[in-house]
């Protein structure tokens, strides 16, 4: 029986005393108040912190979020998984284009690209050819490609491709006599050749002053095109298919003047909306059934969102009636850990969740009618979601201790953790940087800032060593000799020292919450107002701990607002 019914059961005269009784009666009263106002609040927060199976027990309370999210994790991992096989077959037309490019474009292409650049020539009679041959493929591109493909427009609405050199303006250079004479700015000339101008002769256009190149002031060629195509595969998939634009660029770098031009190949692929694209057969239905299904997907989202939303309101409101009722009986503020108890985490992970998997959900639904093209923002959005929706379900793994332990140790050593990461970050930039200036001209791996980054967490984990070592080139003893002390000091210091010590730190949050879930954990503000009770009858019924399994009574309607769902 709580206090509310207790005022009903007082005498007559308590209830009906007038101005007489004034003083002592509105005391009384008041008190009485107080402490029903007192019970409802430790009723509410008990409520609060039950998880779903036990409100269930206590009012017969059917989870709807957890099922919510129990469905929406069946639903989003299938939305997943149509849209992964569907991404996979962009991902292969786009690399198998390319691959077939170099094929087509480059002179001697053998298959694998020669460190980061496609391949590579060393006479001036093979950049001649290796030009032209690029120039008189495109020209043949009907006749050769297997592709779907064909010319697109430039900029400037012609088809054809264009070729622009960059060099220094005139100079001389006799290295004989080790003398230069040259001017350091760069000058660039272009020339655009037509389907005309290579159907022409073609030795017009080979024999022209722009290909009388002077390779000692030569800094690169470029040759760029653009192609389009048509992604057929997506037929066999029952989906529509995808027009593409192809951004084709072929640089002949002359930049080292080492006797050495390396030939690099990129190629931009863009997605754009098919002009005419009239498809009989089934698929049509295929893509309404896909959009039905993306639909259903967005309603569960939203209905989650809604309920979690209005979760963490009704959390923020009984946390104000605890900071009020806190200050106006102990005149004392709650500490922070308490009133952060009241804001669920699981909760705002599912919001954020459910915002992406919606927007991500839409252009879905979009590139599958191909109103949009873009794959790599739709993929960033449901595999993020995807990843926050799993992450959700430890939430309900920490309903028991075995998995709970997990959770608590994740908590308690995370701010520890980020202090310990923070000072092992400085040693390990230095390390990087220093890596980078002496070892990058003798070492691959160290060549770039963020590979040296790569190599030396690479090297924490006990990967690749004996090549790291053995791959230093021994052109300076002295650089070899520091490389070694560079690499043993790393590897001893992170490997033996700091990796220990961040296994560590995990080791004793585990050992203390094994000790705080046998012994009990402290009790903070919050669990102690918890434990208490209002009457000995109460105290000799409930039991002493944190969250125990109570009863709860059938509430007017006019207190269902007091009650919040967690």
């Amino acid at each position: 029986m709580t206090r509310g019914r207790e005022v009903l059961d007082l005498p007559v005269w308590s209830r009906t005393s007038g101005p007489s009784h004034g003083p002592h009666c509105r005391d009384a009263m008041a008190h009485l108040d107080s402490e029903v106002k007192e019970e409802r609040l430790r009723e509410d927060l008990k409520f609060y912190f039950m998880n779903p199976c036990e409100k269930f027990r206590a009012r017969q309370q059917i989870p709807w979020k957890l099922g919510l999210q129990i469905l929406k994790i069946v639903m989003v991992t299938s939305q997943l998984v149509r849209f992964g096989l569907s991404n996979q077959l962009v991902v292969a037309f786009k690399e198998e284009n390319i691959v077939a490019f170099k094929h087509l474009f480059l002179r001697g292409y053998s298959g694998t690209d020669e460190d980061d650049y496609s391949c590579s020539v060393f006479t001036q009679e093979d950049t001649y050819e290796s030009i032209f041959f690029a120039i008189n493929q495109y020209h043949r591109l009907g006749n050769l490609s297997l592709g779907t493909l064909g010319y697109g427009e430039k900029e400037d609405s012609r088809i054809g491709l264009k070729v622009c050199k960059q060099h220094y303006k005139k100079g001389t250079m006799f290295p004989s006599n080790e003398t230069l004479n040259i001017d350091s700015d760069v000058e660039i000339d272009c020339i655009h050749l037509g389907l005309q101008a290579l159907s022409n002769n073609p030795q017009d256009w080979k024999n022209s002053s722009f290909f009388k190149l002077e390779f000692y002031r030569l800094l690169q060629i470029e040759i760029s095109f653009q192609l389009k195509g048509i992604d057929l595969q997506t037929i066999y998939s029952r989906e529509l298919p995808d027009c593409y634009v192809f951004q084709n660029m072929i640089t002949f770098d002359n930049k080292a003047h080492s006797g050495k031009i390396k030939i690099y190949f990129n190629s931009d692929a863009n997605i754009e909306e098919c002009k005419d694209l009239n498809i009989s057969g089934s698929i049509q239905r295929n893509i309404q059934y896909v959009l039905v299904f993306d639909a259903f997907v967005i309603v569960i989202c939203l209905a989650s969102l809604i309920l979690c939303t209005r979760s963490i309101v009704l959390a923020l409101r009984l946390r104000k009636r605890f900071l009020n009722f806190f200050l106006e009986k102990y005149k004392r503020h709650v500490c922070n850990t308490d009133q952060w108890e009241f804001v669920n985490g699981w909760y705002v992970l599912v919001i954020i969740s459910d915002l992406m998997t919606i927007v991500g959900s839409i252009l879905k639904m979009e590139i599958k009618v191909k109103n949009l093209t873009n794959y790599d923002l739709c993929s960033i959005l449901l595999g993020t979601s995807t990843l926050l929706v799993w992450v959700g379900v430890i939430r309900y793994l920490g309903y028991f201790q075995a998995y709970n332990v997990l959770i608590l140790t994740m908590q308690a050593s995370l701010p520890k953790v980020l202090r310990f990461c923070a000072c092992a970050g400085m040693i390990y930039l230095g390390y990087t940087f220093c890596g980078w200036i002496v070892l990058g001209p003798y070492h691959n791996k160290f060549e770039k800032l963020n590979t040296v980054a790569e190599c030396l967490f690479s090297l924490v984990n006990g990967d690749d060593m004996y090549a790291t070592f053995a791959h230093i080139q021994q052109k300076s003893l002295l650089v070899w000799l520091f490389s070694r002390l560079y690499l043993y000091s790393f590897i001893s210091l992170f490997i033996y020292m700091i990796l220990s010590l961040f296994i560590a730190l995990i080791t004793d949050s585990y050992d203390t919450i094994k000790k705080y879930q046998k012994n009990g954990f402290p009790a903070t503000d919050l669990q102690e107002f918890l434990k208490e009770c209002s009457s000995k009858e109460k105290c000799q019924q409930e039991s002493s701990a944190f969250l125990p399994r109570i009863c709860c009574l059938r509430r007017n309607g006019s207190d269902d607002h007091l009650i919040l769902v967690n």
